[in-house]
Parts: C-alpha cells; sequence; structure tokens
C-alpha cells in the first residue's frame, strides 16, 4: 500500500516537472533523490532545533540576568533589552529582520526561510521555555554563556540557516564595499562593545568581550568540525613513492593530477603527476618525516581544509 502510494506521488511528481520518461529506473532515481533530500532536511531541523535551545539556555541560564552581550545583531538585542527593559524574545526577531530579507536576496530563499524559522523558534523559546539560572560568577557566566550561545549559532549554521544575522551584513556589505567579511564583523563589534563601555560600563563591556570570544572560537569549533583536516599538495618525480607512503604509512587516499612543472620564462618544463591528499592536524609531521625520507626536495604546499566529506578520511582511523 505504501508501496504504491510512493510510486504515485513520484509519477505526479515527474509529470508536474514535465518528464515525459516515467520508466521504473527514472522512478527509482527521483525515490532516491527525494529520499536523500528529505534524510538531509531532517538532520538539518535536528541541528537548527538544538541550536536554538542551545542558544536558549545561554541567553537565559548565564547572560539576561547578568546584562552581559555579545556581537552582532544578538549583541545588539541584548544591550537595547538591558537599556530599555524590552523582552529579548520581542527584539531577536525584530532586529534580525532586515538581515533575513538580506539574506534572501544575497543567499537565497531557502537560506531565508530556514533562517526565519530558527529565529522565530528561538523567539519561542525565550518566551516560553524556563531555563535556570546557573550562576551569577561573572566569569564563568561570560564563558558558558558565550559557550552554549555560540554553540546554538554554529549548530543552526551546520543546518543551513544563521539566528544571528550579521554575518548576512557582512557578506553584504563585502560585496558592495569590497572589504572582507572579517572586516565588517570586527568593525560591527567595536561598535557595539564601545556603546556597551559607554552605556552598562567599562567592566561589563570587558566581560561581554570574553562572552563574544568564547561564542566565537565554539562556532568556529562546531562550524569547521572536530578535527581539523589540511590540504597537501606535493610535486616530486618519485611520485609513486610518495603514494604507496601516503596510503600504506597513512592509510590516506591520494588524487593524481597531471600538470608540468617548470621554472622561469625559458625555464625547462616537463610533464609531472601532482599528488593531493587529505589528512589529520596531527599527522602532519608523520608525513613531512616520510617525505623526508623519499624526497626531501618535494615541494610540498599545505592549506587548512574546513571540512571533508566521503572518501577515506573519515573511515580510516590513524596510523601509528
Amino acid at each position: 500500500m505504501i508501496k504504491n502510494i510512493w510510486k504515485q506521488i513520484i509519477l505526479l511528481i515527474l509529470r508536474l516537472q514535465g518528464e515525459a520518461d516515467t520508466s521504473r529506473y527514472k522512478v527509482i532515481k527521483t525515490k532516491n533523490n527525494i529520499l536523500v533530500s528529505l534524510r538531509n532536511e531532517f538532520k538539518n531541523f535536528l541541528l537548527i532545533t538544538i541550536g536554538v535551545f542551545s542558544a536558549g539556555f545561554g541567553f537565559k541560564g548565564f547572560l539576561l540576568t547578568n546584562k552581559f552581550i555579545d556581537g552582532g545583531a544578538t549583541g545588539i538585542s541584548l544591550l537595547v533589552s538591558a537599556l530599555t527593559e524590552i523582552p529579548i524574545y520581542y527584539l531577536i526577531p525584530l532586529i534580525n529582520l532586515p538581515f533575513i530579507i538580506m539574506g534572501h536576496k544575497t543567499v537565497g530563499i531557502n537560506f531565508a526561510i530556514k533562517t526565519a524559522l530558527a529565529i522565530g523558534g528561538l523567539a519561542l523559546v525565550l518566551a516560553n521555555v524556563d531555563f535556570p539560572n546557573v550562576t551569577n560568577d561573572n566569569i564563568l557566566v561570560a564563558v558558558f554563556g558565550g559557550f552554549f550561545l555560540g554553540a546554538g549559532i554554529g549548530l543552526s549554521i551546520r543546518g543551513g540557516a544563521v539566528i544571528d544575522g550579521t554575518e548576512v551584513l557582512a557578506l553584504y556589505l563585502s560585496k558592495k564595499l569590497g572589504t572582507t567579511i572579517g572586516d565588517v564583523i570586527i568593525i560591527i563589534n567595536v561598535m557595539i562593545f564601545s556603546a556597551a563601555a559607554y552605556f552598562l560600563g567599562v567592566e561589563i563591556a570587558l566581560y561581554s568581550m570574553i562572552t563574544y570570544l568564547s561564542a566565537s572560537k565554539t562556532l568556529d569549533f562546531i562550524v569547521e568540525g572536530i578535527e581539523e583536516y589540511i590540504g597537501v599538495t606535493i610535486v616530486s618525480s618519485k611520485c609513486e613513492e610518495i603514494k604507496e607512503m601516503i596510503y600504506n604509512k597513512l592509510g590516506r587516499g591520494v588524487t593524481v593530477y597531471n600538470g608540468k612543472k617548470g621554472f622561469g620564462k625559458r625555464g625547462m618544463k616537463e610533464d609531472s603527476d601532482i599528488i593531493f591528499t587529505v589528512i589529520t592536524r596531527l599527522e602532519v609531521s608523520k608525513l613531512t618525516t616520510e617525505l623526508e625520507k623519499i624526497a626531501p626536495t618535494a615541494f610540498v604546499v599545505m592549506h587548512t581544509v574546513k571540512d571533508t566529506k566521503g572518501g577515506m578520511i573519515k573511515k580510516r582511523p590513524l596510523k601509528n
């Protein structure tokens, strides 16, 4: 029964898309695509939901009772709430509304809808869920309030939304003004913490900066992944030996590009294989040592990789 309903739904989707091909292969392929999309969206929903509750706990369990603030749109909401006594659950949607509209224009409608739902969900959690006031110790409030708030923002980003619209503003302004996103965020936060120092006092502003640092480091940790990956490009005449070493001693896969090496305008030019692999930060020393044994003059370029998907790196354990 369920199988027949599935088939009818898929056939209807294919007809709506103007597909003439309704063969068994096409139906199965479309069904698999739908299941993949549903599974990913469910995972995103869970991440955003956990993120919303984590941020809510950071707000009500630590920051609000001590009038500490954070950076970005969240910091603006906390600052206005501290000065006016307007409930934070009214201010967060109101202050983030322009950023949601901006996100629609800058990123896309799907992102804007998810962000609107995430911010609305956070407002509902803050209005209706009671969290205990964990501590009044200023250092603990600053560090752990920032930790839970940063975790909430990071998990929401993992789910394809934001609950703090500052990065959307930074992306928009960086395109308009030709500056980097980091520069825009720094300027915004300098203004916020300067206002906090003026209205709330220097001491609260300094504690709030600790909150921001804690939140930003937690955010980076969650968005970039638990492990730090390093992309390594190697150019050497001993390509086969290096490939064998990476596979056998590090347990990692490699990608080989065909290229040319040379130097200067009229320098030597010859075909060469270029090896690319991704390893964890803990394996850099071992790779360097093994390369020294095989090809001490190899040209090596390393750069940070935010995260990885597929391949061998998350399936194989570290080799000793």
